[in-house]
């Protein structure tokens, strides 16, 4: 098996064990975590379990088939960001379709080649990672919630007015919460070309902040001889 670092996870619903076997070698080889059944059933309960990135679904399986699997996990909060890719032999155009129609995120008919399939795969993972990538532009914290694009910072759902340099040097920390920056690396992320300032404006700045963030300012931790930090567990 493959010992290398996970791409994602795959949970492959296919009644053909010989082709079941096949495909799961040829996923595990490209890097991916393979879970295997082979009926739909089994599927749902697998997948709300485990929460894989893709589900590859036959259509003719042994109990509910491929379709109703589809329209199962789609209507079901826990479960409708995963990406289906239904894998079958049905190839008339109203199967494709009801396919499609059942929330299916990509059809590919047998038989087909393994490169276009993990192509296809590869595809979707790209889609996810942006749409992760989107979510990132909020950052949200216990009563604390930073709008990246819009520059707004909601204490409670209650908007605080933050300076350009304020803004800058929070979303710095909250970016990576718990990791502690020095004043110097904090001064270089907000000064300006041509703008001199001292490292004792960062003190200024982190004073201003915690003052407008309120309950809020717990965040914002002092490491002694060192600099700040934003500690997003933090509960004093």
């Amino acid at each position: 098996m493959n010992d290398a670092p996970s791409k994602g996870k795959i949970l492959l619903v296919e009644d053909d064990v010989s082709l079941q076997k096949s495909l799961a070698f040829i996923l595990d080889k490209e890097g991916f975590k393979v879970l295997s059944t082979q009926t739909g059933e089994e599927a749902v309960i697998i997948a709300r379990k485990e929460k894989p990135d893709v589900l590859l679904l036959d259509v003719v399986l042994p109990g509910i088939d491929g379709y109703k699997v589809c329209h199962i996990l789609k209507k079901d909060l826990l479960t409708a960001n995963i990406f289906i890719i239904m894998l079958t032999g049905k190839r008339k155009l109203d199967d494709i379709v009801l396919g499609l129609k059942e929330y299916a995120d990509d059809y590919i008919i047998k038989p087909f080649e393994p490169q276009i399939l993990l192509a296809r795969i590869h595809a979707l993972l790209r889609r996810k990672n942006k749409m992760e990538n989107k979510d990132r532009d909020i950052l949200e914290f216990d009563g604390l919630m930073i709008n990246l694009d819009a520059y707004d910072i909601l204490v409670d759902g209650k908007k605080i007015d933050l300076t350009k340099s304020e803004f800058d040097i929070l979303t710095l920390l909250a970016k990576k919460p718990n990791q502690v920056f020095s004043r110097s690396r904090i001064l270089d992320h907000v000064r300006e070309d041509n703008y001199s300032i001292t490292e004792r404006v960062v003190d200024y700045q982190i004073t201003g902040i915690r003052k407008k963030l309120g309950k809020a300012r717990k965040y914002i931790q002092t490491v002694r001889g060192v600099g700040y930090k934003f500690e997003a567990d933090s509960r004093s």
